[in-house]
Order: C-alpha cells, then structure tokens, then sequence
C-alpha cells in the first residue's frame, strides 16, 4: 500500500506488509462501563465527556483522531415534537441505524420501511428538506493515546454530504476519497476541525498522516472491544441515559436544511403538499465540545 502522490500533511515511516483492519473489510462490502464520548459544539470547541462529565478543558478548532468503527450506511433519526431545551430529554419517535427500516425497540415507527416512510421524502420538513434526519456516529481513538480508549463521536448531518476540496472533506466523501488512495478510515490518522467558512456548525476531515506500527496494534485491539460497535449505533436509552417516551399523538416535522444524498435508496414521489408544522431543531447537535487531559 504506497502512495506515490502523498495525500498527508505529515509523512511518517510505517510497515511495509500489508495491514488488514475491521473497517477494510467492512468497506470492500459496501463503500464499556462508563461511557465514552467527544461532542461538538456550536462556538467552535470540542470537548471529551466521560460518564456523563466533562474531562478537561476545551479544545478549540480541530482535534486528531483516528476512526476506529463505523456503520456501512448512515443512520436515520426521527423526532416529531419539536426540540425544547428546557424540557427533559425524550427518545427519538423513530431511528434506523442502517436507514433500512425502524429498529425494534423504535417506540414510534413511521413506516415499514425507510425507503417508503413519508417523512424521507424531500419536502416533508419545514424548510423542503426531509423530516427524518441522517445522522452517523463513529468510534474514535485520539492521536497520542495510548490506553487505547474508545470514544463515540456523532457527526452532524450538515457535516456527512458534499463535496471536497483537495483532501478537505465532508465525512462520507472522506471515506471515498480514502478509498480511492487504497486506504480506509481506521488506517490513517485523521484532522476533524470546523469548517470556518460555513455559516452554521460543520465539520471538515481530512488524512493528517498513516497510522504508525503501534497505533496499529492498538486499532486491531480496540475493534474487539464491544463498545466500538455499540458507539456507532442509535442505542440512545442505553448510551446517552434518556429514557422518557416520545410524545406521538400530534405531527411536529423537523427543520432540515437540504443534504446533498449520496445514499442509494428508492424514495417515494416529492411531496406537493404538507401539512403545516412548527420547525424542529436538531437535538443531538445541541451540545458543546471542550479540550480534554489525561484521565487516571
């Protein structure tokens, strides 16, 4: 695996055999007891939360990852009360982690199938997007770690589709542009920072360097690991502690700004007319991100 035209910010020296990781062969078929995350805030700072708490101070702008788990296809999440953050948190009415069709334990499924739900078609939100919203969550080690912690890490919707520029990317065109250098996410560390030029929060990516010999291992032992399955997936009572039920009886569709899809997926027929509906704000997107230290 040799790079002739370097896609990296930093070149260090790593093994010339070949490395086989989880997400590589995951790829080629399509494309713990405290919980563990790195969230993004809207100012501009990500921040590590551990148990529920933050550790650490703030760190502004961008931080080094390297990805360690991800789900073949983008998620989907759906609210239908709008997001009041003076309210207790409630479950989603409805998610798909595949975008497939509702999960079991999805206490409001909207439809059979992802493909034929009303609120996936183009026009069902209230700014002519779709209701249902992607969303994809990852499992991440940080670059100097060497516990090998497992972090989850959710991307916004905004932050998943697009075009890039060079080797700046937004996520899923990340993946590709990866791929097409015959390399995948878990073996190459990457810069997640936000997009300074986009007028609400979005997050770029781009390949700061090859995972070196030791952070190989380390890869390898951190997808045995059960959270970096769990990390990627909706599980929102079990990972996130909300556990009130969603109010169903009354239509309230989400606000969503239009995503260029780069999913392939059959949609029902654009909607010519929809009922009329308070906007709803993404709730996962919310919270803040800050720096992090060394944990015990």
């Amino acid at each position: 695996m040799a790079n002739e035209v370097s896609i990296f910010t930093q070149q260090t020296e790593v093994s010339r055999v070949e490395r086989k990781t989880a997400l590589g062969e995951l790829l080629k078929d399509g494309i713990g007891s405290s919980h563990r995350r790195i969230q993004a805030n809207t100012n501009g700072t990500f921040k590590k939360i551990v148990g529920g708490e933050q550790v650490g101070d703030s760190i502004r702008g961008e931080f080094n990852a390297i990805v360690v788990g991800m789900l073949k296809q983008v998620s989907r999440i759906y609210y239908k009360e709008k997001f009041d953050p003076k309210k207790e948190a409630t479950l989603p009415n409805c998610w798909s982690n595949e975008g497939i069709a509702p999960e079991k334990n999805a206490p409001d499924p909207q439809a059979s199938s992802c493909a034929t739900c009303e609120n996936n078609i183009a026009g069902s939100g209230e700014t002519g997007g779709k209701a249902c919203r992607f969303q994809r969550r990852i499992s991440i080690m940080l670059e100097g770690d060497t516990s090998g912690n497992i972090y989850q890490f959710n991307i916004p919707a905004k932050s998943l589709f697009g075009k890039g520029s060079g080797n700046v990317h937004p996520f899923e065109s990340y993946v590709k542009f990866l791929g097409s250098n015959g390399l995948t996410p878990d073996l190459v560390v990457t810069t997640i920072s936000f997009d300074n030029d986009a007028d609400t929060m979005e997050l770029k990516f781009s390949p700061l360097r090859e995972i070196n010999d030791d952070e190989y291992e380390l890869v390898l032992a951190a997808q045995k690991r059960p959270e970096t399955s769990m990390y990627t997936k909706i599980t929102v009572a079990q990972t996130d502690g909300v556990t009130k039920q969603p109010v169903s009886n009354e239509v309230i569709e989400e606000d969503e700004a239009d995503e260029e899809e780069e999913i392939a997926e059959e949609s029902p027929k654009k909607r010519t007319k929809k009922k009329q509906a308070e906007p709803t704000v993404d709730k996962e997107m919310a919270s803040v991100i800050s720096e992090w230290a060394s944990e015990d």
